[in-house]
């Protein structure tokens, strides 16, 4: 939060703060009984964050001094959310958060554990997790960022303010390109099709586009990609699908 890594008490009292922060409102809850189950995850965050406003009017017009509760607010409490709208999508009931967990595991808890199974966390897929997490919040000034800054500036609150930037990432050119890479990894469908479809990416009257990492500031490679790459492949082997799945 303040460019510099924390010392051990510091981290310690951070994280023990994020994850008293973890619950929701039990009436947000009723919130998502209003959408459909095939709704769109995206818009689901949208209103759901947008909606925090309502459950904390005395951050409407927060001071400086706010701010820090504010951000550990939504940093404790987003994936919560993320983690109901999978669940409701799938018609499950929701699952609380644990804090005996760390806050990946939690995540992880919360996606996949039921009342009737406990959820034991893979640490290969937590530690993807973990990175994955890292190397989208360290990455400079992008489109949803100036976003959310823009509607900062004119003194609208924090959560609506963070509501904007989820707007902005769902768009195709931005978070939805990561959508795009499922639905282009279904359409290539298997390994005998990947020449076919690299010849149309280098087609330039072929409207086909190789989706995956990139930005407009890395010219070559992202470097992103370079981390993530080992950690692919160990999540694959360790789930077994390296072989079984068909991509």
């Amino acid at each position: 939060i303040y460019g510099e890594l924390p010392s051990s008490e510091q981290y310690n009292n951070f994280t023990k703060q994020v994850a008293h922060h973890s619950l929701v409102n039990e009436r947000l809850h009723y919130l998502f009984q209003t959408f459909c189950s095939s709704s769109h995850p995206m818009a689901i965050m949208l209103a759901a964050v947008g909606s925090l406003s309502a459950f904390y009017p005395d951050l409407l017009n927060c001071k400086e001094a706010d701010y820090k509760l504010t951000a550990i607010r939504m940093i404790a409490k987003i994936p919560t959310i993320a983690a109901m709208s999978y669940k409701y999508s799938i018609g499950q009931p929701f699952i609380y958060p644990d804090n005996s967990l760390d806050f990946t595991e939690n995540f992880l808890h919360m996606m996949f554990a039921t009342p009737c199974t406990k959820y034991k966390v893979n640490p290969i897929i937590k530690n993807a997790l973990n990175k994955i997490f890292i190397l989208h919040a360290d990455h400079e000034q992008n489109a949803s960022t100036s976003t959310v800054r823009i509607a900062g500036s004119s003194g609208a609150n924090p959560f609506a303010c963070i509501s904007t930037g989820i707007a902005s990432l769902w768009g195709p050119a931005h978070g939805g390109a990561n959508e795009a890479v499922i639905n282009m990894l279904k359409e290539i469908g298997s390994s005998e099709n990947i020449p076919k479809y690299i010849a149309k990416a280098k087609d330039k009257n072929d409207p086909f586009r190789l989706i995956g990492f990139g930005h407009r500031v890395y010219k070559n490679y992202d470097p992103r990609a370079a981390v993530l790459k080992e950690t692919c492949k160990e999540v694959l082997k360790e789930l077994g699908q390296l072989e079984n799945n068909p991509l």
